[in-house]
């Protein structure tokens, strides 16, 4: 096995704000390149209210850390600013992945306009530590094809041709961010798209987090006294999807990929399959 590349060292000076993807809860799955960064960082602020404080675990002997729970877009800017300033390497630790909902683009802006270098490491979605969690694909062949990442219309409006009813009508899976007090809403918009209430759906709360990951499954009809029941109502992903339960069907399309009838580069099909 190849050892993994170091951190370059070069690359890291000069006050440059990493933007680090945690992941979605256990500090295990963070990138290696992420932990070496907090590592090697002077200055970390993290989003504590969904980051878990074990990440900070790696973080080294007068490490400047601050938690970002009470700023502002506007503090958290300064913050990073300041510190890249001192430090010539600062990280920004965040929940999942930064560039799905996590305000990147806001909060890299104010770096430009001071001149800061900035980097960003990808991290495991909570999207995808949901449906690990439940041992379910996204994704079964000719069932779906197709993964929708998107949110319920609350306090923040939704662009025109993004409602949840119009990208329902896809009938693929959909992965529904920050709209578990809003799944009401959820089951009117996907029964007017044309879903069944008996549709299966699937909800993890604190997908991966040590000794917190809670699974509920249900339908559309009543996935929602559901997750009352389990007192749910922050930090979970919604996967509905027409693939949810494929690993107890009597009998599944199998993909080609793997078929010994079928032909690519690194092998040759068997004709007699």
């Amino acid at each position: 096995m190849t050892p993994p590349v170091p951190v370059s060292m070069e690359t890291l000076a000069g006050g440059k704000v990493w933007f680090v993807g945690a992941g979605p809860g256990d500090p295990d799955l963070i990138t290696v390149k992420g932990r070496r960064l907090v590592e090697s960082a002077g200055a970390i602020l993290y989003a504590g209210s969904l980051v878990s404080e074990a990440a900070l675990a790696w973080a080294r002997p007068g490490c400047v850390v601050e938690d970002s729970r009470d700023m502002t877009l506007e503090q958290i800017a300064g913050w990073l600013i300041r510190e890249a300033r001192r430090h010539p390497v600062v990280v920004r630790l965040q929940t999942g992945d930064p560039s799905l909902y996590g305000a990147l683009t806001e909060m890299v802006r104010p770096l430009d306009e001071a001149g800061i270098e900035v980097g960003v490491v990808p991290g495991v979605s909570s999207a995808m530590a949901s449906a690990a969690a439940a041992v379910e694909s996204l994704t079964l062949p000719e069932v779906t094809q197709t993964v929708i990442l998107t949110r319920v219309e609350g306090r923040t409006p939704m662009p025109e041709g993004e409602s949840l009813r119009e990208l329902a009508r896809h009938r693929c899976t959909l992965c529904l961010f920050l709209s578990i007090t809003l799944l009401r809403e959820v089951r009117e918009a996907l029964l007017d798209a044309g879903w069944s209430d008996e549709a299966p759906v699937l909800v993890v709360h604190k997908a991966s987090w040590p000794g917190e990951e809670r699974i509920v499954r249900g339908t559309l009809a009543d996935i929602r006294e559901r997750c009352k029941a389990e007192r749910i109502a922050s930090q979970a992903m919604i996967i509905v999807s027409p693939a949810l339960g494929a690993r107890h069907w009597p009998d599944i399309r199998r993909s080609r990929l793997y078929d010994a009838g079928f032909s690519h580069r690194f092998r040759k099909a068997d004709r007699t399959a």
